[in-house]
């Protein structure tokens, strides 16, 4: 198969490159109007193939691509890439229009193609792990960031929305009701905590932009069993006075306790076999919506 990457910024050279560059049986082409980040890339990871513009990819008879631009390019490299018959994966968000995430949707789905969102806290194994001691009567999940605050919706569609993809992930139920508190100076967004609802589950997600330390922690209580996740890659698991915990070995990569091997690896065999990524496009249309929702109440 042949993949495209486009966009060439700090997810790509930290993530997406690595792991495809590694991954036998495709052939890569990048593609960024940076010439210098191009060429030095190109040559860093030995790729021939290398392009400046949608326009040229398309010509390159390509299977797939990774869209890892700036969140503002995605829709319309998005719909250009469906309308041309070639699969997508989206870093996410979609866009941060809701009616553009609605319609990436719509085209993926009249299209036929394969089109996955990059939340890869569902593929932590870390985070998977919690599944299986029982289905959670309560999550509690905080993603902190030290002295950032920032605008209502790109807090909430560009960061937030991991917090509450994560949490729909562990309820595995459906979300009956969104609560939402939040504490904004002028037009910058502090603090939010929401509580999402469910069939006998209920998922708290805390998000503090303008605190002391960037941190993130799950807390998963099932029946008589509560189990921490810290930071995605270390787990305690406390059953009354029993306290167990387990890391990952010395050698286990960094992008592999951070899910970004078996999502990328995810997205290919589904393009490779013509099957569903899980999740669905239409799924992660859900938490999508749910951000929405969530910036129109604060925003009134």
């Amino acid at each position: 198969m042949k993949i495209a990457i486009i966009g060439l910024g700090d997810i790509a050279k930290k993530a997406y490159l690595p792991v495809l560059s590694e991954k036998e049986g495709i052939e890569l082409v990048l593609c960024t109007r940076n010439v210098e980040t191009l060429n030095a890339l190109a040559k860093k990871y030995r790729i021939e193939e290398k392009v400046q513009s949608i326009e040229e990819l398309i010509t390159k008879d390509i299977d797939a691509a990774f869209v890892s631009t700036a969140t503002e390019a995605h829709y319309e490299l998005a719909e250009r890439l469906l309308e041309n018959g070639i699969h997508v994966y989206i870093d996410k968000p979609i866009s941060m229009n809701i009616e553009e995430t609605e319609r990436i949707v719509k085209l993926a789905e009249e299209q036929n193609k394969v089109a996955m969102v990059g939340f890869n806290r569902r593929f932590i194994p870390k985070v998977k792990e919690l599944k299986d001691h029982g289905k959670a009567s309560l999550i509690l999940m905080q993603k902190n960031r030290f002295a950032s605050p920032e605008h209502v919706r790109r807090f909430v569609v560009e960061d937030f929305i991991h917090v509450i993809d994560t949490l729909r992930f562990l309820m595995d139920t459906e979300v009956k009701d969104v609560r939402v508190e939040s504490l904004k100076n002028g037009d910058e967004l502090h603090h939010l905590v929401i509580q999402l609802l469910g069939e006998g589950c209920t998922a708290i997600g805390i998000m503090n932009r303008n605190g002391g330390v960037t941190e993130e922690t799950i807390e998963y209580h099932a029946g008589h069993h509560k189990v921490v996740v810290d930071s995605l890659v270390e787990t305690t698991h406390y059953h009354d006075k029993e306290i167990n915990i387990t890391k990952f070995g010395d050698w286990e990569p960094t992008l592999y306790k951070r899910g970004f091997y078996q999502l990328c690896h995810h997205f290919l065999d589904c393009v490779a076999n013509g099957t569903t990524p899980d999740p669905s496009i239409r799924d992660s249309l859900t938490t999508h919506e749910i951000c929405e929702r969530i910036v129109k109440e604060i925003e009134a």
